[in-house]
């Protein structure tokens, strides 16, 4: 069953043990390469109410967050901080996930500190457009993440706590 919300919704109470987390676009289809990470787990997904989340996550349990987040779009985007954060608070309350997983972007921040304050372990997955810099969302991520994951070894130079294992697609 497909459900469908705003974060200031409806969404069962059901609880979930992962938490996905990310923009549409290409960390979507990032975090959708990972499905061997989190396919056999109970999950809620957070992402923008795009044509694209909506096709790629028909069969999923889903939550829209506000958008944009990007901080190019000035008030716009802190407003939405702000109300992705109030809609963190309401929804990890009730899915109360083990894992906040997310390849972000900036709707995964407020999700994953306000979920490190609940308990739940957060694991970030930089994208794999950043070779040899961390993301700004890598980077407020970092200080509540239990694990970030870099696409390319040289990005662990410049994130001492990354880990490479690879990169979430092949390579041609």
């Amino acid at each position: 069953m497909v459900e469908h919300s705003s974060p200031n919704g409806s969404l069962t109470s059901e609880r979930a043990e992962v938490l996905l987390v990310c923009s549409t676009g290409g960390h979507l289809l990032q975090l959708l390469a990972l499905r061997g990470a989190w396919a056999d787990f109970s999950r809620v997904w957070v992402t923008f109410d795009k044509t694209d989340a909506r096709s790629l996550l028909a069969e999923e349990r889903v939550v829209f967050a506000h958008g944009p987040t990007n901080r190019n779009f000035g008030l716009v985007a802190v407003r939405n901080l702000l109300r992705n954060l109030v809609g963190a608070a309401r929804l990890l309350r009730v899915v109360r996930p083990r894992v906040v997983l997310t390849t972000g972007a900036g709707v995964a921040v407020p999700y994953a500190w306000i979920g490190r304050t609940l308990g739940a372990r957060v694991v970030y997955v930089e994208s794999l457009t950043r070779i040899e810099a961390p993301s700004l969302s890598c980077r407020l991520i970092a200080p509540v993440a239990s694990r970030i994951y870099a696409q390319w070894p040289e990005l662990t130079e410049s994130v001492p706590r990354a880990r490479y294992l690879g990169s979430v697609v092949s390579g041609p």
